[in-house]
């Protein structure tokens, strides 16, 4: 998956000149392989990131009753965590470390790509009406982006139903409930659902960055009315949340300590130089074959049981790629 710039956004006329930033950041419509369009969410112009949290897309409801759905054929990945969560429908993972892992809803895919994997990601041939979910990244800090490659499946993930409100907890806590998948950095990511009408108050961390995205239905947000199809950053020093819905909504949180690294990040890769997105895409090409020369994969591996050959890396852009802040500013060097 790539990052794509996206529109300006537009600062919420409800917030208050006492409460932290809110923006509510306007996603847009990407072609993700053959048959699948996702929302993207982030990064965008006027916020690339949300703590760690640097890649958000949005995809479905889709009606995939007659169609094959997500079809991604093996890709690479460097510097990142692949997180994917379903709200509905069936996608089957395997990586070139020899997993081969489906995720159905109420379940976490968790890959740490570290100095490199490969893998794919497909909706199988036997599979429910209705594709919905997200696929987001999480930056790795310094210490942890050069390491060996992990995945991780959680069939059980830690929730709270109070009222009509059910919060489980993808990614780091909230209160007592701790979710089990491994963390580089201070982060959260949990999934508030409203069954029906509701009003829920949420803790959250004051030194976290925090946003929402609501997946289906529509919903209020520290006073913020929200539908799909855009995520509303409302920055630091909040210590609570209040969520509302009038009917049954789902929506995703995001959280995390501000993420001070700055980076580059260049189709499936989160570096922090262009000669370092250089050479993971030079070894990409030599892994897959592409370039001819019959070398044994090394750096990434191969993705075995998967129909689909390999995807080709697009051609380096024609200047320097910079490395950039949390906030987009480029940096020196």
């Amino acid at each position: 998956m790539t990052s794509l710039p996206t529109p300006e956004a537009y600062e919420c006329e409800e917030a208050t000149a006492a409460e932290p930033e809110s923006v509510l950041l306007a996603g847009h419509d990407v072609p993700l392989g053959r048959y699948t369009t996702v929302r993207r969410l982030l990064p965008q112009r006027p916020r690339r990131m949300v703590g760690a949290w640097c890649f958000a897309d949005h995809f479905g409801p889709d009606d995939v009753r007659d169609r094959p759905g997500m079809q991604v054929p093996p890709h690479p990945h460097t510097g990142l965590q692949t997180v994917t969560w379903l709200a509905e429908g069936e996608i089957l993972h395997r990586d070139s470390l020899g997993n081969a892992q489906t995720i159905v809803p109420g379940q976490l895919n968790l890959m740490t790509a570290g100095h490199g994997i490969a893998h794919s990601e497909q909706t199988p041939p036997e599979h429910p009406a209705v594709m919905h979910g997200l696929q987001l990244w999480v930056a790795l800090p310094e210490e942890a982006r050069h390491g060996a490659a992990r995945f991780e499946h959680h069939a059980a993930l830690p929730a709270l139903r109070e009222g009509d409100v059910t919060v489980t907890v993808v990614v780091g806590e909230i209160g007592s409930l701790r979710s089990p998948a491994l963390v580089h950095t201070p982060l959260l990511g949990a999934e508030v659902l409203f069954h029906g009408p509701g009003r829920h108050r949420l803790p959250v961390d004051p030194s976290f960055e925090t946003a929402v995205l609501v997946m289906s239905g529509a919903a209020r947000v520290a006073g913020v009315p929200l539908s799909p199809g855009a995520l509303l950053y409302l920055g630091e020093g909040r210590s609570e949340l209040v969520v509302e819905a009038d009917a049954p909504a789902r929506l995703f949180l995001l959280g995390g300590e501000p993420f001070e690294e700055p980076l580059v990040m260049w189709w499936n890769f989160v570096g922090r130089s262009h000669d370092e997105i250089v050479r993971a895409r030079d070894d990409w090409m030599r892994d897959a074959g592409f370039d001819g020369g019959g070398h044994p994969a090394t750096r990434f591996g191969m993705v075995g049981s998967c129909e689909e050959g390999p995807l080709p890396a697009p051609e380096m852009p024609t200047v320097r790629l910079k490395a950039r802040d949390r906030h987009g500013r480029v940096q020196a060097g």
